[in-house]
């Protein structure tokens, strides 16, 4: 799918949100999508979600 197409799906959806449920409804659905690309890259092996708690606990470097 062309990447156009799925930013202006993105945009309508958090437009449609806002103006739905308010500022607390685009950010709600922000922190959401943010999860679920998160949880998706680590599906698909291109993160590896221990080495990413482990940077943030201050065990070991990001780089």
């Amino acid at each position: 799918m062309n990447l156009v197409v799925v930013g202006i799906g993105v945009g309508a959806f958090l437009a449609f949100m806002s103006f739905q449920f308010g500022v607390w409804g685009f950010l709600g659905s922000l922190v959401f999508m943010f999860v679920g690309a998160v949880l998706g890259r680590a599906a698909e092996g291109r993160l590896d979600l221990r080495s990413v708690w482990e940077a943030l606990l201050g065990r070991r470097s990001s780089s």
